[in-house]
């Protein structure tokens, strides 16, 4: 069964809702674990005090915040969980908004809210209410000794939670979103938006696999069974020297042919062959 990561109310107004939250989604990844070259052994980790010169057991360890290079201020379970905040057993609403004003730069961690069995009808009201009037909600909560802002939206009949950034946590690049001195032609922008229309199709989760999970998991079975290892080939890329001639390739290698009138999109070849027509019709 699932692992509750928090427990506690959801309040919305005077309505108070007990919850409790699961996560909704994990990480699939091949773990190794370190081995003694040698022996082939499992490498153990080790707590070490260098100025006692020995090793300590975890019963020893205290919480120290970093004032300088060697002084701590040193901070005990029970100290911060004195200060621990409201939210950390109830989570209050305190705004409602649209989910696509949200940008998904700020999205953390994703989280299933399943009601108690007192709070089913309150719940229920509040899917329905959310799910009709189109918002999401936002609100706080403290776990893992830390506040969280969520977004709180209905879904498949039920409530998921995902945690967001602050906006210090996210990164800033100063050279992010300028572009330089590039001129793009409207040729260029409408090759690209029907390579992008013939690429566009309904997103389906389950056609995508981790293929380097994958095979990493055919490796461990090859040497398993004492099988030689083949290397994966090495992906061909190529320079873009002329964007025209390589979104006319991308849009045939899609299955799609170029359109017809490609030619007129590129004004030297269009301009190359007005004069032909003309004699045409003149003749």
């Amino acid at each position: 069964m699932a692992q509750t990561v928090w427990k506690g109310y959801l309040t919305f107004g005077l309505i108070s809702v007990p919850v409790r939250l699961f996560a909704a989604a994990r990480r699939e990844h091949v773990s190794f674990h370190m081995l003694h070259n040698v022996c082939g052994t499992r490498i153990r980790q080790q707590l070490y005090c260098p100025h006692c010169e020995r090793t300590v057991e975890r019963s020893e360890i205290v919480k120290g915040y970093p004032e300088s290079k060697d002084t701590f201020v040193v901070v005990t379970p029970e100290e911060l969980k004195a200060i621990a905040p409201p939210s950390e057993r109830s989570m209050d609403i305190v705004q409602f908004v649209h989910v696509q004003e949200i940008d998904p730069l700020y999205f953390d961690v994703s989280y299933y809210a399943l009601p108690e069995e007192p709070g089913r009808k309150a719940y229920q009201l509040l899917v329905q209410t959310m799910q009709k009037s189109g918002y999401a909600a936002i609100a706080k909560v403290a776990m893992h000794q830390r506040e969280y802002i969520v977004l709180i939206r209905p879904r498949a009949n039920g409530l998921t939670l995902h945690t967001i950034y602050y906006p210090e946590e996210l990164n800033q690049l100063a050279e992010y979103g300028k572009p330089g001195a590039v001129e793009i032609r409207p040729q260029e922008v409408e090759l690209a938006e029907r390579l992008v229309e013939n690429l566009a199709a309904p997103f389906e989760p389950e056609k995508f696999q981790d293929e380097y999970r994958k095979r990493v998991l055919e490796l461990i079975e090859a040497k398993r069974e004492g099988k030689e290892v083949r290397a994966a080939p090495p992906a061909k890329v190529a320079p873009v020297i002329d964007l025209m001639e390589a979104l006319q390739k991308s849009l045939a290698a899609a299955g799609r042919k170029p359109p017809e009138r490609a030619e007129e999109l590129q004004p030297a070849k269009a301009e190359r062959k007005r004069p032909a027509k003309k004699k045409r019709l003149a003749s």
